[in-house]
């Protein structure tokens, strides 16, 4: 079994907690950082420019994504232009669809032309892969997000799209695929089976790290042994 240092994927910190991120950052084996708009309210992020301001003056090497909040193209272009200029490190995370699931690959390509490093965000279907690769400037770096977690929450396998999406983006060398929501921590040693480029990871699951490779043994014993303590503590008789 492979080591974390031995992965090829590239593992990304996904979260918006300020401490989180630093101590994900300060860790040579998180190669990025990604957030959006959800984990930022549930974080109780008040002031997103200045957040984000925050983070990139302490986190200036890794590449870090912010996402538009937006839902009208004219103003996710704004938005993205702004997001852009905070930083060389910085990626736009850019919805695959605003909420009348209008394609935002018109937006994409505007942005790619102007050389903006994008991110493009929840990916599900081949077809969406395949616009948004067609859409992105194969000289600008850019991410791919398909959100396998999601796939898989609906009783799909996703390991078979993401293989086709990686094949469907060999025209773009400079287009990363992201395994985005993973579920568990078998997610990341999947996605370096296949050759995913990235995947994003939350500090739950990163936390989970310490158990790769942890003799299975010592492992049923030890929840055997938290079993028994948690009943004792409970104070259950029979």
């Amino acid at each position: 079994m492979k080591t974390i240092e031995q992965l090829k994927v590239k593992i990304f910190a996904d979260g918006a907690e300020k401490a989180g991120m630093l101590e994900m950052a300060a860790k040579p084996w998180i190669k990025g950082l990604t957030t959006n708009p959800t984990l930022m309210r549930k974080a109780g992020i008040a002031d997103y420019k200045a957040f984000a301001k925050e983070i990139l003056g302490l986190i200036r090497e890794k590449p870090i994504s912010f996402e538009v909040f937006s839902d009208e193209f004219r103003d996710m272009e704004r938005q993205a232009m702004e997001i852009a200029g905070w930083g060389d490190n910085v990626y736009v995370k850019v919805p695959i669809t605003n909420t009348r699931q209008e394609p935002a690959y018109p937006l994409i390509q505007k942005l790619a032309a102007q050389k903006v490093k994008l991110n493009v965000t929840a990916l599900m279907t081949l077809d969406q892969v395949k616009g948004t690769v067609r859409a992105l400037n194969p000289e600008v770096p850019s991410y791919i997000s398909v959100f396998a977690g999601r796939i898989a929450d609906t009783g799909r396998d996703p390991l078979p799209l993401m293989v086709d999406s990686l094949q469907t983006m060999k025209n773009n060398p400079k287009a990363e695929l992201i395994w985005a929501s993973p579920r568990e921590l078998l997610n990341i040693f999947q996605a370096d089976e296949i050759g995913c480029h990235v995947i994003t990871v939350t500090n739950d699951i990163l936390k989970k790290l310490s158990l790769v490779g942890y003799d299975l043994g010592e492992y049923s014993l030890d929840t055997v042994k938290m079993f028994y303590q948690d009943g004792r503590t409970a104070g259950f008789q029979l």
